[in-house]
């Protein structure tokens, strides 16, 4: 437009709504654009975890990097090291309840969603499911939307692998409560069991391995692609079960404890060799 008509790059701009700033500036990925800082404020945390923003702020200044503030505040937010403190709370004395589950292979299986969002903003959920028997990750399914249909595809496809279990735990989700999964549970001849709403005590086992998949994969990485982190989750899964000791289970890895048919002549001695 500025070479056929001839128009001054100001002009040119307002006519089609589009500002001065950027139309100078390229293109550029924020991840890389960023790189330096994360590199910097990652290499501060790893020696001195304790250290808020502001004096991580304060040292990149005095090592002789001019960035911004507000840019290295935006960074530091992006790599979740904003994390508030966790104070005590007085809380109401509760009788100890046990938990009702069933210590066997496909006997009740437990489900969960979680959120989380790629390094752009874009929002992304987790599909898991766990075997209480032996808190064996049998699946997570990463997607930006998870529906009721695309939630019986992965259980169908999930029986076909491991088999059918008696009972599924889960909570009272709108994909897990719609009719449509309901409907496919009669005919699979399984038990749902919802818990209670607000009590997700009841699903113990599955928010304790939420817990473990966000710390260990979620808060760790910086991800710019669902692609990127379904491999890192294919990556964990096979670790968790296989290599990974689990302290309710004497301390061994779900697959050693109570392995399956197909997955009894698997070593975890050699895993990582």
């Amino acid at each position: 437009m500025i070479v056929d008509h001839q128009l001054p790059k100001a002009r040119a701009c307002r006519i089609i709504g589009l500002s001065r700033t950027a139309f100078y500036r390229p293109k550029q990925d924020r991840l890389e654009r960023d790189q330096s800082v994360i590199d910097l404020l990652q290499t501060i945390i790893e020696k001195r975890p304790r250290w808020g923003f502001w004096k991580c702020f304060d040292r990149i200044r005095l090592d002789g990097h001019r960035f911004n503030h507000k840019r290295v505040h935006r960074v530091y937010c992006d790599l979740k090291l904003n994390m508030k403190r966790r104070t005590r709370k007085r809380i109401p004395h509760r009788p100890r309840q046990p938990l009702d589950y069933s210590q066997g292979l496909n006997l009740t299986w437990s489900l969960d969603f979680m959120r989380d969002t790629l390094y752009d903003g874009r929002a992304f959920r987790t599909l898991n499911v766990i075997d209480e028997g032996n808190r064996e990750a049998l699946r997570i399914e990463v997607g930006t939307s998870i529906s009721a249909i695309r939630l019986q595809r992965v259980m169908n496809e999930l029986i076909e692998l491991y088999g059918k279990p008696r009972a599924i735990r889960l909570d009272n989700g709108p994909e897990m409560t719609a009719q449509s999964f309901i409907d496919w549970a009669e005919r699979q001849n399984i038990t749902l069991r919802f818990i209670q709403p607000g009590k997700p005590n009841q699903n113990a086992f599955i928010e304790r391995f939420n817990k473990s998949y966000r710390q260990e994969v979620l808060d760790a990485n910086l991800f710019n692609t669902l692609t990127e982190v379904q491999a890192a989750t294919d990556e964990w899964i096979e670790d968790y079960n296989l290599y990974r000791p689990h302290e309710a289970l004497g301390r061994v890895p779900p697959a050693q404890y109570l392995p399956r048919i197909q997955t009894q002549n698997v070593s975890t001695s050699n895993l990582y060799t």
